[in-house]
């Protein structure tokens, strides 16, 4: 998981907004609204395929390589805390400890289903599409704190769940969140791939399409746009992009099973 907009979906104006815009993060207060893909929905193609294993055309990193991108985020951290911006996943599944979670947005950014996909959530048959930050608009989220003695422990927690193949060892960078208590420099992941052989532009209908078909090890492409959309509708934080994403797979899904 998208060039004149930098992706095809709403204006982005709409992305990263919040609620009532009231506030310049997030409400606070849940999204109240109706949902559009149901359990019953993702029941009809929720479905876990075979892990195909190890991948010949991906090289996995290794503990050096590993050890490498730990040494490289924990210099730049300069002895400090250690900041994580998430936008997606990691705000439903971080998988690291951390001692903080406080709103947080960056500017130059959106949410884009950009990315394609052919494990874990989608396979070669049925390719699925992968939440990453592209250029332009804004994007809500979250700034995750971690405290000095234990970053070298959660971070390299972080970086197993982020970055599997040697072919993504970069897939990080250092961007300014705007936060409550002014800016921070925080670490975020899969922004900007542009250059990635995985990197996919598609209108959002197309999008919606290949999300609702597929699926693979890890589960749907579908129950995974759900489990963001819940997150962001607990935090108070709107994305007109994601809502129409999430509008558009659920006709499709309908579309799927029409006696459903």
């Amino acid at each position: 998981r998208d060039l004149g907009h930098p992706h095809p979906g709403p204006p982005h104006k709409g992305e990263g907004e919040v609620r009532g815009d009231l506030m310049p993060f997030r409400s606070g207060r849940p999204v109240l609204r109706q949902p559009r893909l149901t359990a019953e929905l993702l029941a009809l193609v929720d479905r876990v395929e075979t892990d195909p294993g190890p991948d010949a055309h991906r090289v996995p990193m290794t503990d050096d390589d590993y050890a490498a991108a730990a040494a490289d985020i924990m210099t730049k951290c300069g002895g400090g805390p250690l900041r994580v911006f998430a936008y997606g996943s990691l705000l439903w599944k971080p998988g690291f400890d951390y001692s903080s979670r406080v709103p947080a947005r960056l500017i130059g950014w959106h949410r884009a289903f950009c990315m394609t996909l052919n494990r874990f959530r989608g396979s070669p048959e049925n390719p699925g599409l992968m939440l990453a930050l592209d250029h332009g608009g804004s994007c809500v989220g979250e700034v995750f704190e971690v405290q000095p003695d234990a970053v070298a422990v959660e971070l390299g927690k972080l970086l197993r769940r982020e970055i599997p193949y040697r072919r993504l060892a970069g897939a990080y960078r250092w961007v300014e969140a705007r936060t409550g208590r002014g800016p921070v420099r925080a670490l975020t992941f899969y922004a900007g791939m542009r250059n990635d052989h995985f990197y996919a532009v598609h209108p959002i209908a197309e999008q919606a399409r290949l999300i609702a078909r597929a699926a693979g090890h890890g589960g749907s492409a579908a129950a995974y746009l759900f489990q963001t959309v819940n997150k962001l509708e607990e935090l108070g934080i709107h994305d007109s992009y994601i809502w129409q994403l999430e509008e558009q797979v659920a006709a499709e899904i309908r579309r799927m099973h029409p006696l459903a």
